[in-house]
Formats: structure tokens, C-alpha cells, sequence
């Protein structure tokens, strides 16, 4: 039963909770964390870890994503990005990451030279051989390719990829529809569209129970609820959906959209409030089968944007909705790998490294033994969020 709140005469909001205010209560039952299975499986492809990389320069260059690959997550390069813009991208992020520093190398929150650097870099055109060249340098080394395209672009941006090796196409906005309209020429009808293709496609995104039925009647493999982390939609346009209620929405809309076609599965995956593996623990137990991780990643020595962090939507050349901000500025030797972010060891108890570890162990302590079987946790809402 919905729960809506009174804020003025006649006028009402719906009470939602976010991941934080959210906690998984154990059982009786217990068992030990090498017994849980915690791999992801979507469409023909499989992943040791439910782990997606956010699509932005910040973090996956071809050398992160064949990376991530290898130990078992899914990462995500963004074909609008830097990649396709500029031959030397390392040279791009350079300016990007100096133009967040004022002239005492110091960062100050309230600097948008970065942002203007960002826009800058952006209007570059974007090549396509090159951006191919990328995608083909993933798909060289052996891994799932996946690769994230705007709903404004991805009619003609998705036979580009698709044709350069893509696995996996993520048409992936701040907020989606089913039919997107553009100012000229015919909209994009989502569902005639992704039957064309012949990749699967994972769309996003959603936080509301009907549109995410509109998107799964689309045919996609996948539904992404949230807006993404880093995204200051709740400041740039009032629009900041609590994610553990928006993702035990359409985990509801799945299961209607399962009864109606007779046994059809969407996977939802959650991109937002996701800092440490507790986030990562109430996401899946709210029904998320993977998260996304944005700024954690960014703290890798192996990610591109040197220990600072943007949201693929940073760049947008009229209405940014996003910073670049440092996430750690030690050395870049000194910041830990990417594997020592997914798997540990870790003596850090913030839970901000070893994700696969602390969802490994989480899962145990509550008595279940694979992500999907866990998302029957009951969980308690705790006082004061």
C-alpha cells in the first residue's frame, strides 16, 4: 500500500525511501560466504560479479573495460565521450582534471572551468572510425563490449557500434521513455527500433513502475532504474527519485510483465546512491539483479580520469547535470586496484573496496545462497531517513 503524505491543502506526495534508509534482516539461517554465488547472467552473456561500470570517460577507457572484463564485471565505454573525439583522450582528460584546479592546484566546488573544459573537448566532432577503432580494441582482447549511447543519437549512433564489434547496447539518458520526440523528424519508437537490432539492449532511465513496463514491452534485455551517481537532478531539475522505492517499483512491474508474456524476464539494474557494498546489499535485496558503480570505480588506479569523477551527463553542451570532483588525489600508485576495489583484501571498513566480498558475506549472514534468491531478504526501514 502506497504511503502519501499531506504537504499542503490539497496537494499530496507519495512517501519513498532511498537506499540508505533501507536495512536487510538476517535469519535464523546462516552459511558460509564461499557458498554464495553471486554471478550475473544476461541475455548470452555471463558475469562473476554484478558489477556495471558507469559510462564516462572518468572511468572506462579500453584499457579499464578489458579489465573489468577480467575480473568478472561488465564495463561500459560511452560512444559520445572523449574516446571518439579525441586521438590522444589521455591528453583531453589532462585539461579536463588541470581545469578543476584553481591556480594553487587546490579544488574548489564551486569552480565550473572543468565543466567548461568538459563542454569544450565535447564539441569536437565525433569520429567514428575512431570510436570503432576503440570497440574493436575491447573485442580484440576478448571481452564482452558494451556500449552506451543517447536516446537522441542511437538511431544513428547504434549500426556504428554494433557494426565496430558491440556486444551490448546501453541506450541510457537521465530519464527515458518509450517514445522519445525529437524537435524534427519522427520520434524513436524504442520498440521498433531495438527489434531492428541484433544486439540485446539495455535501456534506462526509469523510476516509476509505469514507465518501466513501457520499456520492458520494448523488448530490452535490461531496465537501468535511476538517473546514475554523480547526476544532480534533484538541484539542476527537482527530479531525484529515492532508489530503493523506485527499484522495488519496477521490480513489481517485472513481475506483471512476467505473468503477461508468459515467463519473459527483464533484468533491473539499479544506478545511483551506490557508494559502498552496503548500498550495493539493499539494491539487490530491493530487486536489482546489478548496479552500477560510478565514482567508487573512479578511485582505481586503472580508471582514466586520474582520481576525479564526472557523470557521462557532465558534458552536455547547454545544461550540465554533473561536476567533476576529485575522489581521490593521493598518487596514483598509492590509490587502490581494481581489483582490490571488487575483491579485497581491504583494511578499510567503510565498504568502499571489496564490493564483491561485502555483497558475498551480506548474502551469507542473511542465509541465502545467489543474488536472485536474495531479493526475498526482508528488509526494515530504519528510523530517522
Amino acid at each position: 500500500m502506497r504511503d502519501y503524505v499531506e504537504i499542503g491543502i490539497g496537494r499530496k506526495a507519495r512517501r519513498t525511501y532511498s537506499l540508505e534508509a533501507i536495512t536487510v534482516l538476517p535469519t535464523r539461517r546462516t552459511r558460509s560466504s564461499k557458498e554464495v554465488d553471486t554471478s550475473w547472467n544476461i541475455d548470452a552473456y555471463s558475469f562473476d560479479i554484478p558489477f556495471v561500470s558507469h559510462p564516462t570517460d572518468a572511468i572506462a577507457d579500453p584499457e579499464f573495460a578489458i579489465e573489468m572484463d577480467r575480473l568478472g564485471g561488465m564495463g561500459v565505454i560511452n560512444a559520445e565521450g572523449l574516446l571518439g573525439r579525441h586521438v590522444d583522450v589521455e591528453a583531453a582528460i589532462d585539461q579536463v582534471v588541470a581545469a578543476a584546479r584553481d591556480e594553487n592546484g587546490e579544488f574548489s566546488y564551486h569552480n565550473t572551468d572543468a565543466i567548461a573544459k568538459l563542454q569544450e573537448l565535447h564539441a569536437a566532432p565525433l569520429d567514428t572510425d575512431l570510436l570503432s577503432e576503440r570497440i574493436n580494441q575491447i573485442r580484440a582482447a576478448g571481452a564482452t563490449v558494451a556500449v552506451r549511447v543517447s536516446p537522441q543519437n542511437a538511431a544513428e549512433l547504434a549500426p556504428v557500434v554494433i557494426k565496430a564489434g558491440a556486444d551490448l547496447l546501453f541506450i541510457q539518458g537521465t530519464l527515458l521513455s518509450a517514445e522519445h520526440y525529437l524537435s524534427q523528424g519522427e520520434p524513436l519508437n524504442l520498440k521498433e527500433f531495438i527489434a531492428s537490432l541484433d544486439i540485446p539492449v539495455i535501456v534506462g532511465g526509469v523510476s516509476d513502475y509505469t514507465t518501466a513496463m513501457h520499456m520492458m514491452r520494448t523488448g530490452a534485455v535490461g531496465v537501468i532504474v535511476g538517473a546514475g551517481d554523480g547526476i544532480n537532478g534533484g538541484e539542476a531539475l527537482g527530479i531525484q527519485p529515492a532508489l530503493a522505492t523506485a527499484i522495488a517499483d519496477v521490480a513489481a512491474a517485472r513481475r506483471d510483465y512476467l505473468d503477461e508474456t508468459g515467463g519473459r524476464y527483464v533484468h533491473i539494474i539499479a544506478d545511483g546512491e551506490i557508494y559502498t557494498s552496503g548500498n550495493v546489499v539493499v539494491a539487490i535485496a530491493c530487486g536489482a539483479d546489478a548496479v552500477v558503480l560510478g565514482s567508487p570505480l573512479a578511485t582505481a588506479k586503472e580508471a582514466a580520469g586520474k582520481g576525479y569523477f564526472w557523470p557521462s551527463a557532465a558534458g552536455h553542451p547547454r545544461f550540465p547535470r554533473g561536476r567533476v570532483e576529485p575522489v581521490s588525489e593521493v598518487d596514483p600508485e598509492q590509490r587502490p586496484s581494481l581489483e582490490t576495489l571488487l575483491y579485497g583484501p581491504s583494511s578499510d571498513p567503510s565498504g568502499t573496496q571489496n564490493f564483491a566480498g561485502g555483497l558475498r558475506r551480506a548474502v551469507a549472514k542473511c542465509g541465502f545462497q545467489d543474488l536472485k534468491s536474495f531479493q526475498k531478504v526482508e528488509l526494515a526501514y530504519r528510523i530517522g531517513f
